[in-house]
């Protein structure tokens, strides 16, 4: 994220309240006799702008098309309000649309599973790792979700190999033990006979049955199946989405597990839908974050993240590099020569034959298996089993190997014409390798970089940077840099993404949500507006006063840039006494002008939480702006209420008055941020006890 926040002059950034602009670096200007440090953008006709650090947060680099630069907006017109608002509004009714659907999902009751049993305990227990910290809290979330009331939709998000399988076992095990029927959706043939081997083995000591339905099963197996299932014969089904045709019956229903939702077509989703409305249903993604999760990050659908990599888990060496025998020879031989097994990824069935004799020249004495997806069921299966067993070196194949496979032996993977997948795909395949404590590599083949095309080779360089543990993200961030986010988050917003870039967009999104959690759906969102106190996102801050990292502190622009950054983002005391830490260890003893900040951040935190959307602290008299919109829920709530028992108590040096747009609380005789906090303070204490 580090790369999509670093500024450089002469870079497009996107300000929330003003428009695309210039980013032209930090300047120190003199307010009210004060110095205070801001960021300077240009805008059309050389209009200048100064951004004071306060606002940092409403500043984003532009991200839209690819080589496409922006146009940049004139300041003092009402052009960039008017797209707000449009944008605002379109956004509004999609996001409307969605969670009327989350509405209506809370609102039907579905099957409330009853709390684990000692069976679900003993499962648990077998499983041979240690849950990392956020697979733990991913489980917790799909029970609690599986034993309320309304059906569950979550989502669990995590790269390759962070152990999404075994939160889906132990999910469909809950629903077997209540006598529940399951359905595994998984996009590939091969990724059926994966999963289907992996649940078979972990609840084998159980009296589960588990079953899969894909293309190499005959007919008749296909039909005997079918009528096992219709029967109930069958607890847990995995297959293709030849799960959803109109043949497959099930006896009693309860829970749907969708592997990788973005690989089904839109006719199975559709299908989906309809199967959905009152099945509990867990989807679980590797982490380029296709358009489907783009509103699940705004709370229109329950969301877990798994970040953290298993223990011992080390990143995946990659590297790309021209087609050289030499260095494949050479890769090969080093991975057989510590015990291990090696991928070769060649995307083309037709010539597949003529690599293998190539393989067969650069190294002769090797065993290669060959498997692609034209080849029949039980061949097919025969050939990875042969692989799992260790009886081939080398495993040429194509990009069949996508998902799911999972053997800990092979930890080198080479891919040929790298250049022609998707960033997405790439991060897939390179997943494969890496599942057990040794280290592992992965070698792009492309052409030489010049010969490419601007995207292919954006594309590269995007897998070779990001081969750190649990990197998803980042590849899904700089995929959507690359390939220009409209393709991500669907036609009909490409347009708005492209006049405005990705990060404001996705405040306007956030923004639009937070407003109809408030309005439109506030009985829906009453227990959680009230327990998060979430009516305002953030604070800006105005002041004369002087607060600033000092040039003679720390005299690199970027990097006092980046600081600022990150005083930012820290949402609590705890993060800025590491912030204090950090800085006394790297600069020396804090200057004062630095504390000013800290006090200015504890001013922010304290306003939010009181419903506070602006600050302005100048000529020693403190204004505090109350949340804009007039229908929002907290005017109505018991915190605004405390607000309005403590102005009526103080009247001296407090007062509440109302313009056009505003409610405003005002302070008078407030000398430094000291004594901002300290008002502040009293008054939160009143408010929340």
């Amino acid at each position: 994220m580090k790369t999509l926040r670093e500024l450089k002059p002469g870079d497009f950034v996107t300000h929330i309240d003003h428009g695309v602009g210039v980013f032209s670096g930090l300047e120190k200007i003199e307010v009210g006799g004060q110095m205070q440090e801001t960021v300077r953008l240009i805008y059309a006709g050389n209009d200048i702008m100064y951004v004071g650090i306060q606002s940092l947060h409403k500043i984003s680099k532009y991200v839209g098309k690819d080589g496409e630069a922006p146009r940049v907006n004139k300041l003092g017109t009402d052009t960039w309000a008017n797209l707000k608002k449009k944008t605002k509004k379109r956004i509004k009714e999609l996001a409307f649309d969605l969670i009327q659907l989350y509405a209506k999902r809370k609102a039907s009751k579905g099957f409330q599973f009853s709390p684990d049993g000692y069976l679900q305990n003993e499962l648990e227990a077998s499983f041979m790792y240690e849950d990392t910290p956020d697979q733990a809290k991913a489980t917790e979330d799909v029970k609690r979700d599986m034993e309320a009331v309304p059906p569950m939709d979550r989502l669990v998000c995590g790269d390759v190999g962070f152990g999404k399988t075994e939160i889906a076992i132990r999910a469909a095990f809950k629903a077997a033990c209540d006598g529940k029927q399951v359905a595994v959706l998984v996009p590939t043939t091969i990724l059926a006979m994966q999963h289907h081997k992996v649940f078979k083995e972990r609840l084998s000591d159980f009296p589960i049955e588990v079953d899969f339905l894909n293309r190499f099963k005959t007919g008749k197996e296909k039909k005997e199946t079918l009528e096992r299932l219709a029967e109930g014969k069958i607890n847990i089904i995995i297959g293709t989405h030849a799960l959803v045709g109109k043949s497959v019956k099930f006896k009693d229903l309860g829970l749907m597990i969708i592997d990788e939702e973005q690989k089904f077509g839109v006719g199975t989703k559709e299908t989906l839908k309809t199967i959905k409305a009152n099945v509990d249903t867990l989807t679980l993604t590797a982490t380029p974050i296709p358009r489907t999760l783009s509103f699940s990050l705004m709370g229109a659908r329950d969301l877990s993240i798994i970040n953290t990599p298993p223990p011992n888990r080390q990143p995946i060496t990659t590297s790309v590099h021209p087609v050289d025998p030499d260095l494949i020879k050479e890769a090969i031989e080093y991975e057989i020569y510590r015990g291990g097994q090696v991928f070769f990824v060649h995307n083309r069935v037709r010539d597949i034959g003529e690599v293998k004799d190539m393989l067969l020249k650069i190294v002769p004495n090797i065993d290669i298996g060959v498997a692609h997806g034209q080849m029949d069921g039980d061949h097919l299966e025969e050939v990875l089993l042969k692989f799992v067993n260790r009886e081939f070196d080398v495993l040429l194949c194509t990009n069949i190997i996508e998902s799911g496979i999972d053997i800990p032996n092979a930890n080198t993977i080479i891919i040929n014409n790298a250049h022609q997948f998707g960033l997405s795909d790439t991060h897939q395949l390179r997943g494969r390798v890496g599942r057990s404590n040794k280290h592992a590599f992965c070698y792009l083949l492309a052409p030489p970089l010049s010969t490419l095309s601007n995207e292919s080779r954006q594309r590269l360089k995007t897998i070779e940077e990001f081969s750190d543990l649990g990197s998803g993200f980042n590849i899904a961030m700089r995929d959507m840099d690359i390939r220009g986010a409209g393709n991500m988050l669907g036609a009909e917003q490409s347009g708005f993404i492209a006049e405005i870039g990705l990060e404001v967009y996705q405040k306007i999104l956030d923004e639009a949500v937070r407003e109809l959690k408030q309005t439109d759906f506030k009985d829906l969102y009453k227990e959680e507006l009230e327990r998060n106190n979430d009516y305002v996102r953030d604070c800006a801050i105005e002041t004369d006063l002087e607060m600033l990292i000092p040039n003679q502190y720390v005299s690199n622009t970027t990097e006092r840039m980046l600081l600022y950054r990150e005083l930012n983002d820290i949402k609590d005391e705890a993060g800025l006494a590491r912030f204090e830490e950090q800085l006394h260890d790297r600069f020396g003893p804090v200057p004062e002008p630095v504390y000013e900040l800290f006090e200015a951040m504890r001013l922010k935190w304290m306003a939010t939480k009181l419903g506070m959307e602006q600050i302005i602290l100048k000529g020693k008299i403190m204004r505090c702006y109350f949340v804009a919109n007039q229908e929002s829920s907290f005017y109505k709530s018991a915190v605004f209420g405390k607000i309005l028992e403590y102005v009526q108590q103080h009247r001296n040096g407090i007062y509440l008055r109302e313009t056009e747009k505003f409610l405003v609380l005002t302070f008078e005789n407030v000398r430094k941020m000291k004594d901002a906090d300290r008002q502040l303070s009293e008054l939160s204490g009143r408010v929340f006890g």
